[in-house]
């Protein structure tokens, strides 16, 4: 299919993008046949590789992760989404694909650090100074480019997350390994934009789990991350995966402090947290990627709930500036609920536009 210009020397999102538009944060449910699912779901999300979440041998993996992507591609366009994503059918998490290629951590001998939940898990070892090697993720930007002819969309893990899901035995402190860590992304991003990439979105969790550390010097590092980037940018804030991490707090405890960042769009969870939306009151100058598709309950929403739950924002944000998605961790649920959910809320868009009169 012919490639879309990407909005990546404009700083704005394709011309033809329509009021509401429609995206996966990130993930999509990967094939049984590409992934053991059931051993997916019962450990917490790989930070090291985890080779034998496969189910295809090395030498044809890289085919069938090929033709995953492209029904995740298929997939995303006829249940009417804007903004397609390539599933990160190709990642065992969102954040070790990135992680374990770059300089200066030992993958090998993997140390130890806490997850957000407070469960030790295996981590990069940083032995020595965080470098990007190479692009990461830009073939498989070309890859998702060649197959649709609708905005695209990459992520990539964040600094300051990156900084916390590693055993740092080579800088001084965590602050410094953010730093370089954020050196690797903002190349990553300025190549992904170049490739063709119309958003490229950080993904930085870690933010709400740890946010004393993110006022301390996360966000600096997710702003050198972003230094110099002219392409449309987004970072992404959530609770964890619903699949693992079931409890949900009233509200984000680091959100206000991303009004001063440079980044276009702001990612957030409301549906399963049922998150008190005054605080867009202080991100009127963002664009929200707002969360409303649940995703601790395979069921699937009616679009008459999915419509409500992004109505309530329209008291705090103006629609033009709302994109309508999932919470995070869509690559949990079966194919077929998954599938519903993105329909459903293709639908509710629909809805929405019409009593909007776009």
């Amino acid at each position: 299919m012919p490639a879309q210009p990407s909005a990546a020397t404009t700083g704005q999102a394709p011309a033809s993008m329509p009021l509401l538009p429609t995206s996966l944060v990130g993930s999509y449910a990967q094939p049984e046949w590409l992934i053991d699912r059931a051993k997916l779901a019962g450990r917490f999300p790989p930070r090291v590789r985890a080779r034998e979440l496969w189910r295809i041998g090395p030498d044809h993996l890289a085919e069938a992760q090929d033709d995953a992507t492209v029904i995740a591609i298929r997939a995303q366009e006829d249940a009417g989404l804007d903004i397609i994503t390539d599933g990160e059918i190709r990642r065992e998490s969102y954040s070790n694909h990135f992680a374990t290629a770059l300089n200066g951590v030992d993958i090998d001998n993997p140390g130890t650090a806490l997850d957000r939940s407070g469960h030790p898990n295996p981590v990069p070892r940083i032995v020595g100074p965080i470098a990007r090697r190479h692009p990461v993720e830009v073939d498989d930007l070309r890859f998702l480019r060649a197959h649709t002819d609708r905005p695209v969309k990459m992520t990539v893990p964040g600094p300051f997350t990156m900084s916390q899901q590693a055993q740092n035995d080579h800088y001084p402190d965590a602050e410094a390994a953010a730093m370089d860590y954020a050196a690797a992304v903002n190349a990553e991003i300025k190549d992904l934009h170049a490739a063709g990439a119309d958003i490229v979105q950080i993904d930085e969790p870690y933010m709400q789990a740890r946010p004393d550390a993110a006022r301390a010097y996360g966000l600096a590092a997710l702003n050198a991350a972003l230094d110099g980037v002219t392409g449309v940018t987004a970072v992404h804030i959530c609770f964890g995966y619903a699949a693992i991490i079931h409890a949900r707090p009233e509200g984000y405890s680091f959100l206000p402090e991303l009004a001063g960042c440079p980044v276009d769009q702001i990612s957030i969870e409301t549906a399963q947290s049922g998150l008190d939306l005054g605080v867009l009151a202080d991100l009127t100058d963002k664009t929200i990627i707002l969360g409303v598709i649940d995703l601790s309950d395979p069921e699937v929403e009616s679009v008459d709930t999915v419509a409500e739950r992004t109505r309530r924002a329209f008291g705090w944000i103006k629609p033009q500036r709302v994109v309508m998605a999932t919470d995070c961790g869509m690559k949990y649920l079966p194919r077929d609920s998954a599938f519903g959910k993105l329909r459903a809320m293709s639908e509710a868009a629909a809805l929405l536009r019409r009593e909007l009169g776009a």
